[in-house]
């Protein structure tokens, strides 16, 4: 009878933690312990994105489950209708995280005669310490003028055609017509241009990727704005023109974008002694054909496909609806993320219980951190698409599911207290793309 009081405590605690606690048998021959949780299991209730952006007639509130309460003040409803697991966030978030999203449709619009531009760096979105982004549209035939940057720039073609062309440090040169989904890479210090074609009447779109949070399209070394504050003697000099009147003509301060007559299409290359750059400035991405995967696909360009290409990888990824991209992470390079079309939420875990959930729609960037656990879920109705970015040369990740699947099973059982048939399930192929639930809508 004395043993009853004993017990009283240990069934005490098996409310606390959810499962029943026996005391150890001190008998037995066994050397494995007994499971005995140390901590409460982890909720399994749904945490569900609880609306989206088109939401009809929508008015949202912060409530989920029964926590939170209404919103009595001034409130902008579409952020928050963009917004649904920052208002009404997961249970499963916790801690601080640093804001991992930003639209560039916040960012200030440069306008010019014959086209735009509009750029995300670390005064805006401070997370974003290793890369920044800038949107550019040129009209037909307008030109982003003749310039150079310290810090290398990468491209990828969203819409419309772009002639770039280039001069390395050994005198060689290079031109090629970059199409939508393609890529162009110019190392730092390189100059170069870049003018939209008429194949469309549109022009061209394309985002370009600097390997330096800190970077400002502002501060390009612009052609027009070096020799607007030279002495006109000293440029004559440098060119050896005797015509004082030779040089009249330069503006007096940048062109930076400009309107002009689109390139010809049977116009000839300028010949060079020196030769043509021997690893070309531009890859034909769009003509990659992509890794089919259970829930979607991927395609990857980095230095093992586009040699020229030493500080900037990318992946291509489509998600189709209701599936996602796996919890996985990158073990040493920072992920800049530019949605296409869809819409998607991701989680992003910063270790110590840190994790916040942000949504994303097309034109939305994200970044995460090296080494930050996450996913990207397809929260819309139809296909997912969005870039990979990375600074770095090559293409790398660690899959959850394959790491767990290759661990010793009696490790993972002793972690997450996983059943014989859930670790049978796990996969040693990295599933990178995975498919909605089977039954699940």
């Amino acid at each position: 009878m004395r043993s009853i009081p004993l017990l009283l405590p240990l069934v005490a605690l098996s409310l606390v933690y959810g499962a029943a606690l026996v005391p150890r048998d001190t008998t037995s021959s066994s050397s494995a312990a007994d499971p005995i949780p140390t901590v409460p299991y982890a909720s399994t209730t749904s945490n569900s994105v609880l609306w989206g952006p088109d939401s009809p007639d929508s008015v949202p509130n912060p409530y989920r489950g029964k926590t939170g309460a209404s919103i009595l003040g001034p409130d902008n409803i579409p952020i928050d209708l963009e917004n649904p697991d920052l208002l009404a966030p997961p249970s499963t978030d916790n801690g601080d995280v640093a804001n991992s999203k930003w639209p560039f449709s916040m960012s200030h619009m440069r306008l010019q005669t014959g086209g735009w531009a509009r750029q995300q760096n670390v005064e805006m979105f401070p997370i974003a310490t290793s890369m920044a982004g800038v949107d550019m549209r040129l009209e037909p035939g307008a030109i982003r003028e003749l310039h150079w940057h310290s810090t290398a720039e990468w491209a990828y073609v969203l819409k419309g055609t772009t002639q770039v062309t280039s001069v390395d440090q050994d005198g060689r040169n290079f031109i090629a017509t970059v199409r939508p989904g393609d890529l162009w890479y110019f190392p730092p210090g390189i100059p170069h241009s870049l003018q939209a074609t008429n194949e469309s009447a549109e022009g061209s779109e394309f985002l370009l990727v600097f390997p330096d949070g800190a970077f400002s399209d502002d501060g390009t070394f612009l052609l027009t704005d070096w020799l607007a504050h030279v002495p006109a003697e000293v440029i004559r000099k440098n060119f050896g023109i005797t015509n004082p009147e030779a040089f009249s003509r330069i503006p007096n301060k940048q062109l930076y974008i400009f309107p002009s007559t689109p390139p010809a299409d049977d116009a000839d290359d300028v010949s060079d002694p020196q030769g043509t750059i021997p690893q070309p400035f531009f890859f034909p991405f769009s003509q990659m054909a992509p890794t089919q995967l259970e829930g979607g696909s991927v395609k990857i360009a980095d230095s093992t496909v586009f040699d020229v290409a030493k500080k900037i990888a990318v992946a291509e990824v489509e998600v189709e609806a209701g599936g996602m991209r796996e919890m996985h992470w990158h073990p040493t390079q920072d992920e800049w993320t530019f949605v296409l079309e869809g819409e998607a939420r991701i989680t992003v875990f910063a270790a110590n219980s840190n994790a916040r959930t942000f949504n994303f729609q097309a034109g939305d960037i994200g970044f995460i951190p090296a080494s930050y656990g996450h996913y990207v879920e397809n929260t819309g109705n139809g296909t997912l698409k969005y870039l990979e970015v990375f600074n770095s040369d090559r293409f790398q990740d660690v899959s959850l599911n394959q790491w767990l699947a290759l661990t010793p099973p009696a490790l993972v059982q002793a972690h997450l207290g996983l059943d014989d048939e859930t670790i049978s399930l796990l996969k040693k192929v990295k599933p990178t793309v995975v498919g909605p639930l089977p039954g699940s809508k």
